[in-house]
Order: C-alpha cells, then sequence, then structure tokens
C-alpha cells in the first residue's frame, strides 16, 4: 500500500508539472499571436521601436564588437596549428567564414543579446507589473502588449541580424589580424579571396534567417516572463532569471532546427 502511495504521489506530480508547463507555453504562444497581429494594427508606437532599437543594438554594440574580434581571433589560432599539419594554411579564412557565418555569429550575438537585453525587458516589465503600471495602462484604455511587446519584438528582429552583420565583419578582421600579420600563414589577398569565395547562398541564408528568428524569440520570452512576474522585487529577479535561461535554451534548439533545415536543402 505505501509504495502504490508513493506511485499515485510521483504520477500526480509529474501530472502538475506538464500542466504547468503546458498552461506556460499556451500563454506564450497566446502572447506571441497578440504581439504579431498588433504589427499590422494601430496605433503603432514607432517611437517606441525606434527607442528599443537603440537600446538594443547601438546599446550592444561594443561587446559585440569585442566578442566577435576574438572569436575570429580564436578560431584562426587554433585551426592554424591543424591546418598546417595537413598542408592547408591557405584556407583558413574559408573556415573561419563559414564558421563564423553559419553558426558562431548568429549564435553567440543571440545570446549576448539575450543576456543583456531579455534580461532587461524582463526586469522593466516585471517592475511595471509589480508597482501596477500595467493595470493602469489598461485603465487608460491602452494595450500593454501593442505599447510595451510589440516595439520590442519589432526592434530586436531588426537590431539583431545587424548586429550579427558586424559581429561576422569584425570577427573576420580578427581572424585575417592572426592568420597574416601574427602567424604569417597566408597572403591578405589570398585570405579575403578565399573567405568570400567560401560563401554561398545558403550560407548567407543561414547567417540572416537566425537572427531574425532569435531576435522574435528574445523579445517574446523577455516580454513573457515580465509581465507574468509576481511576489514583488524578489518575482522580478527571479522573472530575470527564468527569461535568459529560457531565452538561451530556446537559442541551441532553434539553431538545431534550422540547421536541419538548410543542411537537408
Amino acid at each position: 500500500m505505501q509504495y502504490e502511495g508513493e506511485v499515485v504521489a510521483g504520477s500526480s506530480c509529474l501530472l502538475r508539472f506538464l500542466t504547468t508547463w503546458i498552461g506556460s507555453f499556451q500563454e506564450f504562444l497566446i502572447l506571441a499571436g497578440l504581439a504579431f497581429r498588433n504589427v499590422v494594427r494601430r496605433p503603432h508606437y514607432y517611437d517606441d521601436v525606434f527607442l528599443q532599437m537603440d537600446i538594443i543594438g547601438v546599446g550592444s554594440l561594443p561587446i559585440v564588437i569585442l566578442t566577435g574580434a576574438f572569436s575570429g581571433a580564436i578560431i584562426a589560432l587554433q585551426m592554424s596549428r591543424a591546418l598546417n599539419t595537413y598542408g592547408a594554411s591557405s584556407q583558413v579564412g574559408a573556415i573561419v567564414s563559414l564558421t563564423l557565418v553559419r553558426e558562431l555569429g548568429p549564435v553567440l550575438t543571440a545570446l549576448l543579446v539575450a543576456g543583456r537585453n531579455a534580461s532587461g525587458i524582463a526586469s522593466e516589465l516585471g517592475s511595471m507589473k509589480v508597482t501596477e503600471q500595467i493595470d493602469a495602462m489598461r485603465a487608460l484604455g491602452t494595450d500593454p502588449v501593442q505599447k510595451l511587446v510589440t516595439p520590442r519584438l519589432t526592434a530586436t528582429a531588426i537590431m539583431l541580424p545587424c548586429l550579427t552583420v558586424v559581429a561576422d565583419a569584425i570577427g573576420l578582421f580578427g581572424a585575417f589580424v592572426v592568420a597574416v600579420p601574427l602567424l604569417r600563414l597566408i597572403t591578405s589577398e589570398q585570405y579575403w579571396s578565399t573567405s568570400w569565395r567560401a560563401l554561398v547562398l545558403n550560407d548567407l541564408g543561414q547567417g540572416l534567417g537566425k537572427p531574425f528568428v532569435f531576435g522574435m524569440l528574445i523579445a517574446l520570452i523577455g516580454c513573457f516572463y515580465g509581465l507574468r512576474t509576481t511576489g514583488g522585487t524578489q518575482g522580478v529577479g527571479r522573472a530575470t532569471t527564468q527569461a535568459v535561461v529560457a531565452a538561451s535554451i530556446w537559442i541551441f534548439f532553434v539553431t538545431f532546427l534550422i540547421d536541419k533545415i538548410f543542411v537537408n536543402l
């Protein structure tokens, strides 16, 4: 009887966990649907969109530039030994460009933006939620999703591909500094020629398509956890942590799905 009771209790806990998770995912899909619908509905808060583009895009430039430069330099440094072993030092530019454009540039940039901006969005909206500013917004006849979520969704979806392009370009330059002046593996003409020739339309599609999807995910996840914040200032901190963790996990999961699609193409 005791064993049967433990089994029933375990099944009940699992059912509660699944119910909570499915309910949260359903709420997220509803929020996403409302946010996407508001993109084509009036009013359009363009001032908020431009403000968020400045905060998310321009504000993230320094960390994106630093990360991109060191990423390219590290790839070139690590691959130099392996390429020398097989006498293929001339391919360092092609390997760096493919690695950065396909995977490392979009994913690293998205993770940095998620850590910086998903947490900021969740804490900002969470503070508004616990101080009842969002309830006051509804009382005044303003749709919180249209005012708060849609501008952040639009701004992040626009700026993250731009930041990824910057990270890729700086990464290629960082690899150039290591491969040409520092290690003298290849001439500058050979490096840039092989870097650009290695890229095809499929690579560019991955490099620009991924950050566009990542941007929408980061904004929606940050807004979702911010709008469901409860429990005062402690709840704001909890929502911020959950937003960053959830956004990071979803970035890797969606990367796998997109890679599966493009590999089949």
